[in-house]
């Protein structure tokens, strides 16, 4: 069967499944090669050498004049990433993003941030994906070591504790943490500043 080109990436955008032996699925697979001949690139380039910069312009096709990514750094999907402005991700991510990323304004993560998009049907597990898109609020903040499971939002202002393993949706302004991550707290938005 002929699959218009896109495809794929409506499939995702809809939760999948998808499935690693239809022809649809060969655009994917260019990208994830695509995206990690640049982020090995940027990884190569020594740290004091902002030219690493250009390749991870290239990954994510737009400029990064307000976003900062410290290498090393790892993306699969650089199509499937979003940055608003003042972004900050310091080094030793991965973003496994075929079903989403959006970094909204100001939001901030320490190394080692992990982020799922895509999972394994249980019973296909080697050829059939869902989705789920991960979505970072503005201004929240991700402490070392955080994971992010498929399909989450983490709210504005919200402060993931390092370590945490988000499954389900953070609100805005809370402090959460643990595995799975749960409400510690919440901020007073009073007290932020933009």
């Amino acid at each position: 069967m002929n699959y218009k080109r896109g495809y794929v990436y409506e499939l995702m955008e809809q939760g999948g499944p998808t499935d690693v032996r239809e022809s649809y699925f060969k655009e994917a697979s260019e990208e994830m090669i695509r995206a990690r001949t640049l982020c090995a690139k940027a990884n190569a380039t020594m740290p004091d050498d902002p030219s690493y910069i250009k390749y991870l312009e290239e990954l994510f096709g737009r400029k990064l004049d307000d976003v900062r990514i410290l290498t090393p750094f790892i993306c699969d999907f650089g199509n499937r990433v979003k940055f608003g402005k003042g972004v900050f991700i310091n080094h030793s991510a991965i973003l496994s993003a075929s079903g989403g990323i959006e970094f909204e304004d100001g939001s901030m993560a320490a190394p080692g941030l992990r982020v799922a998009t895509i999972n394994h049907d249980m019973n296909e597990r080697h050829t059939t994906y869902t989705y789920g898109k991960v979505t970072v609020k503005k201004n929240a903040w991700l402490g070392m070591n955080v994971t992010i499971c498929p399909g989450v939002t983490i709210g504005e202002y919200a402060v993931v504790a390092a370590g945490a393993v988000v499954t389900k949706d953070v609100p805005n302004y809370a402090i959460v943490g643990g595995v799975p991550a749960k409400v510690i707290r919440y901020l007073d938005p009073k007290e932020q500043k933009e």
